[in-house]
């Protein structure tokens, strides 16, 4: 079934790297449509509740993730020796009723290493939606080392994620049965077993988190984040968003624009774009990518393992390895066997960073000899699925946040009159992200907007970086980001290189343009080009 890969972020990478080395043995993957909001209570509300500001927050050691976080262990220490502690934080489930039903938010924090030139929290989202933020920050904790030198490193599990009230909706064992479902449908038979899923799906989650959906929008998350500056005693919000933290840091701004400290944003959402824009920037953004990989195979002439001496004639290995799994899926990982859907959904993983560049092309070769068991971890790291069977509820909160945002609801007629665009776009990926245009059809809750309102008058600058290869955020985004925040708030920053992202790169001049803004307060020049 479909799996939506709209706005994901940097979490994905680190479980990837995980299920490939566990479970294949491999040796070192718009604005509001009016004022009423389904986020709960009135779109333009931004009050945060007194009581609720003046919470204290008990930092203790942090426990071992859950599954619903994504499992692992609790975080090794710091470099020279210092704690990750751990809270809670209690929010209004609907801030239109702030003295009502509270949730508690997990946060995670690593201690600024000169106290005394301390500036405040940096608070992280690593995207998504859907990520947790409670295990994402240890596992890139060493790429953002310089900035503790005078940061608090904090980030959170947002509202229906990971330990904060998460959305819960199929079981384990019901989701690996989902997942291993034709996601491309080919005949008035698979779109009726395509449909079901949808709405089994959608009804699945609304009979286990109901109560919670209409709530879990990133308008409510912003809200939250507001609240979380004022708890942890900031006069203003210092944040670096990745991808769909990048949605919500526009937000964010929009909604409390003389709150922004020193923000940045990294692999960036476009705010301008509908759905069906989105997705098709998107299956356009992964084709790329893969024709960047499919070069620089042949470039590497025989070391590459798959055949073709063009990059037109690997594409055509892939297509037509993707055509043989639709009919015929191969053996995957204990019983379960890879798919074609499956097969799309690893090759769209491993295209996140070029360091998984080998992964999948190992992967593509040995599922063409019928082995497919590297492709299908890739694919379980994409939806959440550990080498246990277990799955984080990354995949339900993607899918719940996704859908109480966004108000449009595809029909069957209007999806498969926008295929043949899609299939233009991508000969691979275009009818899987095609398809996906359908993952809000069945959902029980309405949504908010057909896209977010990032207007920010009256903003600090906003640091915006862009990246000519990047699949899942493609670079576009960044000027329309850039341009929907308003004039003198977004500074952007282009960046030459492969993969989500941008500062996880290592490269220095991202990385010195970054720190030096957010460790010194000095705004970069606009338009800077890094290779």
């Amino acid at each position: 079934m479909p799996t939506s890969t709209t706005r994901r972020g940097r979490a994905l990478a680190a479980v990837t790297a995980a299920a490939l080395l566990t479970a294949t043995g491999c040796s070192g993957i718009g604005s509001p449509a009016d004022g009423t909001s389904f986020n709960g209570g009135n779109a333009n509300s931004t009050a945060v509740p007194k009581n609720l500001a003046s919470q204290r927050l008990h930092w203790t050691a942090c426990p071992t993730p859950s599954t619903a976080e994504g499992g692992g262990t609790a975080p090794s220490p710091l470099p020279g020796g210092a704690q990750w502690r751990c809270a809670s934080m209690k929010v209004p489930l609907d801030y239109a009723k702030a003295g009502g039903k509270t949730i508690e938010l997990a946060l995670i924090r690593a201690p600024a290493r000169d106290k005394a030139r301390r500036i405040g929290s940096l608070i992280f989202n690593f995207g998504g939606p859907g990520g947790s933020g409670i295990t994402g920050l240890p596992s890139f904790a060493s790429d953002y080392e310089k900035l503790r030198a005078r940061y608090d490193l904090v980030s959170f599990d947002p509202r229906g994620v990971g330990r904060s009230d998460p959305v819960e909706c199929k079981d384990d064992k019901q989701l690996d049965a989902y997942y291993a479902k034709d996601a491309t449908p080919d005949d008035a038979a698979e779109v009726k077993t395509f449909t079901q899923g949808l709405a089994s799906y959608a009804a699945a989650c609304e009979k286990r988190s109901g109560s919670s959906l209409p709530y879990v929008g990133t308008t409510n998350a912003a809200r939250d984040m507001e609240l979380m500056r004022k708890v942890l005693g900031d006069k203003k919000l210092y944040y670096f968003g990745i991808s769909y933290g990048t949605e919500l840091g526009g937000v964010y701004a929009h909604l409390y624009p003389k709150s922004v400290g020193r923000a940045v944003f990294d692999a960036v959402v476009d705010p301008s774009q509908n759905t069906e824009q989105g997705s098709l920037g998107q299956t356009k953004g992964f084709q790329l990518a893969l024709d960047n990989f499919e070069k620089d195979c042949v470039a590497r002439g025989a070391a590459c393992r798959l055949p073709g001496t063009t990059p037109k004639q690997i594409e055509g290995f892939i297509t037509g390895l993707l055509a043989r799994l639709d009919k015929k899926p191969v053996t995957g990982i204990g019983n379960r066997k890879l798919t074609q859907t499956q097969a799309t959904n690893g090759i769209a993983q491993a295209l996140y960073s070029k360091q998984f560049w080998p992964y999948l092309e190992q992967g593509l070769d040995e599922a063409d000899g019928g082995n497919g068991a590297l492709l299908l971890a890739l694919s379980d790291a994409m939806n959440g699925r550990d080498e246990y069977g277990r799955y984080s509820n990354l995949q339900a909160a993607n899918t719940a946040v996704n859908c109480v945002d966004s108000k449009e609801r595809y029909t069957l007629e209007q999806t498969k009159a926008k295929l043949p665009e899609f299939r233009k776009a991508s000969p691979v990926f275009g009818d899987f992200l095609g398809w996906g245009l359908m993952s809000c059809s069945k959902w029980p809750v309405p949504g908010q907007w057909v896209h977010p309102d990032v207007s920010a008058p009256g903003s600090a600058p906003i640091l915006i970086i862009g990246n000519t290869g990047d699949p899942a955020t493609p670079y576009a985004g960044a000027k329309a980001m850039s341009d929907a925040l308003g004039k003198g708030v977004g500074v952007e920053i282009t960046y030459h290189g492969q993969g989500h992202g941008s500062y996880d790169s290592g490269n220095p001049c991202v990385q010195g343009a970054v720190n030096n803004y957010l460790l010194n307060g000095t705004v970069p020049a606009a338009g800077t080009v890094c290779r």
